[in-house]
């Protein structure tokens, strides 16, 4: 028995023996855990005071290298469930929701997290003349962050019912991407119907106007221009008879 009590003393000191800091739940867990290297490992209480006429609040979820991870919970200072929301490598990805003081839900949010050891995406490439055609398919790399991406959903937090619904795509709209897209997709070919623009155009139209109106003269009537400049006006003969 003595010997059992021993090792178990052992197993303790060691487990603790690797964390910086750390402190000891209600239910005698290892809480707010930071390992030799200062990173958050593990499962997380953080109390946040009110300041400022802002609400204070609660957080719990897990550390992964000092980078939440999974599902976090918040919670007003009185314990009212506020948000559920989901995090990947410290940053929101996937469905997130809010609720009022009084449980009500009020939004669901839905986003994506690049993964910092491959931000790459695939996106397509699209017909200038046509968005509904995809060209091809291009991998563009892309800054590791969250990313609001899918529908958000709004509800009337007195019936429950959904007051309205937002589609995003990386950030954008998807109503802003296709009037985007419609219009010049930044990675779509160049149609060169379009290289120059309306003003470019008219300027060239009225240059040969001015081309066309200014036909070349006779050298007869040049050197007769020269030789009177600057005299008062003088009779020509044009040939024509009569008063």
């Amino acid at each position: 028995m003595r010997y059992l009590l021993i090792a178990a003393l052992l197993i303790s000191f060691n487990s603790q023996a690797q964390w910086k800091t750390y402190i000891i739940g209600k239910r005698q867990d290892t809480l707010n855990r930071v390992d030799l290297k200062g990173l958050k490992q593990g499962p997380w209480v953080i109390h946040v005071a009110p300041l400022r006429g802002e609400e204070g609040y609660d957080e719990q979820g897990i550390y992964i290298d000092d980078k939440k991870e999974g599902q976090w919970k918040r919670f007003s200072n009185e314990g009212d469930l506020l948000a559920i929301e989901s995090y990947y490598q410290g940053m929101k990805s996937g469905k997130c929701q809010y609720f009022l003081y009084t449980g009500e839900l009020l939004r669901e949010e839905s986003w994506r997290a690049i993964d910092p050891k491959n931000p790459y995406d695939t996106v397509k490439v699209l017909d200038v003349n046509d968005a509904s055609k995809v060209l091809r398919y291009e991998i563009v790399k892309i800054e590791p962050k969250s990313y609001k991406h899918g529908t958000w959903t709004y509800y009337n937090t007195e019936t429950g019912a959904i007051e309205s619904t937002e589609q995003w795509s990386m950030n954008k709209l998807k109503e802003d991407v296709a009037v985007h897209n419609n219009d010049e997709d930044d990675l779509a070919p160049i149609d060169v119907r379009k290289g120059s623009s309306n003003k470019s155009t008219a300027n060239n139209n009225s240059a040969q106007a001015d081309e066309k109106k200014q036909v070349a003269k006779p050298k007869e009537v040049a050197e007769f221009e020269k030789k009177n400049s600057g005299k008062k006006k003088i009779k020509v003969r044009d040939g024509s008879t009569g008063g």
